[in-house]
């Protein structure tokens, strides 16, 4: 991400594009999703499409945390400590599940 920055012709124009347009792509699946509240589309007969929404939208989140992390950096360590440790408030099995992500005891090279 560096070199793409640094060396690439306008590479740090296309990051920051990329980063906000991220952002505004997520402020529009935020309106999506509150509209399908207001309008009840999660009722019958819509229950399928409403659960499918749902699990792309688990996705997009996972994918913006991979994204978030990415360019290894102060802020990528520490939003990866914070986030996966979210995960340990799970009874019994939080704390493998943070292990296994992190791939050790704490966050790391393997990590990130």
């Amino acid at each position: 991400i560096e070199h793409i920055m640094r060396d690439v012709n306008n590479g740090w124009l296309i990051r920051y594009l990329h980063s906000n347009t991220a952002s505004f792509f997520f402020f529009l699946v935020y309106l999506h999703i509150g509209r399908g509240l207001y309008y009840g589309s999660y009722r019958a007969p819509r229950t399928l499409v409403w659960t499918i929404g749902t699990f792309i939208f688990i996705l997009m989140i996972v994918t913006a945390f991979l994204g978030y992390v990415l360019p290894y950096g102060q802020m990528s360590l520490w939003g990866a400590t914070v986030i996966t440790n979210l995960m340990s408030a799970i009874p019994w099995i939080g704390q493998d599940i943070v292990e296994f992500i992190w791939g050790g005891l704490s966050v790391n090279n393997a990590t990130l």
